[in-house]
């Protein structure tokens, strides 16, 4: 049971969200409601809290006609019946899924917001989420591990691949055209940052680079040195440069193929002080023969330290190449290191 005062306030201003926690009784009336239903307010002297309708009805009371909180404990199965067919089925549309539990669509939208807090479409996508990482690690290919993360198609897996990396195809098809792109440079202690961001992330971060650089690679976009969205973010990137092992959580916007999305996302998951080998990231993209396919895609990084390509190094154990110079290379693994270490 919740804290009386909680529940109260809850029912006064029929919150919804709270239906299914608590039901309220009136003693005047001799009916119990759910916390949202529409009738007038009785008088708090008039009023009972009961932890479920079985607890309101063993007190002599009977449900409200209006609200039916007796109805609860049906929408609650058929959303958990929901649940295993999505999981069952993930390509499931919601006048289906509706259809199959008994309920009007748009009635059952609702209901299943309110019990999971995502609409069902929204959670099927959060679950392909929460997969792909794991597939991606254990299947033998990236095609493969786009299906067995249930998406119908890597085209779907691309669509999404915001959702699933953080990561937004945008600006880079037809060199930024219709896009404005905001710039800064900024110090640190590897030197001077470039940093660009549209609204939706940061599509470029590198070093010893002027708007020069960043014209060629968005002749079409709208280039705006400064304002507000530069400086949100710009702060955060300069700490990571300076402190790479205190990442934080920035958003990207970087486009790239269903295979050079695969090879950045298990760059991320290098844990911080630690390198692996070009061919490491092959294997672990279920392309074990695409070592120098996994060095360009390595390569093809537009966002330095945000996405850690300075961990990849060659099976020697030699530093290999960095589009920024060998020299800040080493700089960034040793502050890791001594991050870890100390």
């Amino acid at each position: 049971m919740i804290d009386p005062q909680h529940a109260l306030d809850a029912f006064a201003r029929r919150d919804r969200t709270m239906d299914g926690r608590f039901v309220v009784g009136v003693t005047t009336t001799g009916i119990y409601c759910k916390p949202s239903c529409p009738a007038r307010r009785p008088r708090p002297e008039n009023v009972t809290l009961h932890e479920n309708a079985a607890a309101a009805q063993a007190a002599g009371l009977r449900p409200c006609l209006r609200c039916r909180p007796d109805e609860l404990g049906r929408d609650r199965e058929a959303v958990t019946e929901a649940l295993s067919l999505l999981g069952a089925e993930p390509g499931l549309r919601l006048a289906a899924l509706a259809q199959a539990v008994g309920y009007a669509p748009h009635h059952f939208q609702r209901l299943f917001k309110r019990e999971v807090g995502l609409s069902p479409a929204a959670y099927v996508r959060q679950q392909r989420k929460a997969r792909i990482g794991g597939a991606l690690d254990n299947a033998g290919s990236v095609t493969e591990a786009i299906y067995d993360a249930g998406y119908s198609a890597p085209g779907q897996f691309y669509a999404e691949s915001g959702e699933v990396l953080g990561m937004i195809p945008s600006a880079w098809r037809k060199g930024g055209e219709g896009v404005d792109i905001h710039w800064a440079v900024a110090a640190t202690t590897l030197g001077p940052m470039l940093l660009a961001a549209t609204e939706r992330g940061i599509c470029r971060l590198s070093f010893n680079e002027d708007v020069e650089v960043l014209r060629a690679r968005f002749p079409n976009a709208v280039l705006t040195e400064g304002g507000a969205l530069v400086q949100r973010l710009i702060g955060a990137a300069v700490a990571a440069c300076d402190d790479p092992a205190a990442m934080p959580d920035l958003p990207l916007d970087v486009s790239g193929t269903a295979f050079q999305q695969a090879v950045w996302q298990a760059l991320r998951r290098i844990p911080v002080g630690e390198t692996r080998s070009y061919a490491e990231i092959a294997a672990q993209v279920g392309r074990p023969g695409a070592v120098r396919a996994a060095g360009s895609a390595n390569g093809a990084n537009n966002v330095a330290v945000l996405i850690p390509c300075h961990r990849v190094i060659r099976s020697d154990g030699t530093l290999g190449g960095y589009a920024y110079g060998l020299e800040i290379k080493q700089r960034l693994l040793d502050k890791e290191r001594r991050k870890t270490s100390g």
